[in-house]
């Protein structure tokens, strides 16, 4: 076994360590917050601009 074929094996290891994080991810992320939540473009506005001002 030379170290292309190493290298192959480890790059195929790597990117199935990969697959696995992101699958768990994808579990846990749909668990924890709802479509709608997601989906939101006001998400977190909030708390990096402070509350918007009202009546003005």
């Amino acid at each position: 076994m030379d170290i292309w074929q190493i290298l192959e094996w480890a790059a195929w290891i790597v990117s199935a360590l990969l697959f696995a994080w992101m699958l768990f991810d994808f579990v846990k992320t749909d668990r924890n917050y709802s479509e709608a939540q997601l989906l939101s473009s006001r998400e977190g506005v909030d708390d990096l601009f402070g509350e918007a001002k009202k009546g003005n």
